[in-house]
């Protein structure tokens, strides 16, 4: 493997990150890809070169967030992993597209909460091209579906569940344990893995989502802050599960 090729995955592992940061700051804001960066805290729009040199908002003065100056160091890191050792299931340039797309999710949930309908649009006809080509058309619509109707069940459960919950606690369900758009983000990662491997990414999704939550709860707890649903967001741990996924994954 020729080591030189980093040289040029820097610059794009830095582009690609700065373009992510810009979809993370606008879409949740205007739910449409735009040219003008936006301003997070006033929503006014303002200079890209303001933006990309890390300078404050001209209109509010607010300083960029810590994300948007981590995000090109995490994404020379990664891509640079993903050369090195690059997983056999997708190879190193789909999973340089893979990871990127799925960074952009985890981001948006994480800080907002939301699986927006543009980003699942373009995540299923993004993972079904790919996954036709990495698994056939069979295992990509039956993990597309299958994936579906599985976190589906899921989704109908908790809601089912909370409300049990609180009618018996006498409280107010304001969230529930997932929302739809973990729903959306499952059908799309199994458009990427196909069947049974999507099976495989809930089993690790799972457990991981109830291992940080008994924790959590039980920091919330000995600090007494615990509520009743404190709410999760869940895809991150769908994504780590995808992480995971594709390394321990072979080709057909």
């Amino acid at each position: 493997m020729n080591l030189l090729n980093i040289f040029w995955l820097v610059p794009l592992s830095v582009v690609v990150s700065m373009m992510i940061n810009h979809l993370a700051d606008t879409l949740p804001i205007v739910r449409k890809i735009t040219s003008s960066p936006i301003c997070t805290e006033c929503h006014q729009t303002f200079g890209l070169l303001r933006y990309v040199s890390f300078k404050a908002c001209p209109h509010c003065q607010t300083k960029p967030a810590n994300r948007r100056l981590l995000l090109p160091i995490i994404f020379i890191i990664t891509y640079v992993l993903l050369y090195l050792f690059p997983p056999e299931y997708s190879g190193i340039f789909l999973s340089l597209i893979i990871v990127s797309f799925l960074y952009l999710v985890f981001i948006i949930d994480l800080e907002h909460r939301l699986i927006l309908h543009p980003v699942s649009i373009f995540g299923a006809i993004l993972f079904t091209m790919i996954g036709l080509y990495l698994n056939g058309w069979q295992k990509t619509i039956l993990g597309g579906g299958i994936g579906f109707l599985l976190m589906y069940g899921l989704y109908l459960f908790g809601i089912l569940f909370s409300k049990w919950m609180a009618k018996k606690r006498g409280e107010t369900l304001d969230e529930v344990a997932l929302g739809y758009g973990d729903v959306n983000l499952t059908a799309i990662l199994g458009l990427l893995f196909g069947w049974p491997r999507i099976a495989v990414l809930l089993f690790f999704a799972i457990l991981f989502g109830g291992i940080f939550s008994a924790v959590y709860m039980v920091i919330l707890k000995f600090r007494k802050r615990y509520e009743l649903f404190t709410p999760i967001p869940y895809a991150p741990f769908l994504i780590i599960s995808a992480l995971i996924l594709l390394y321990i994954s072979t080709p057909n």
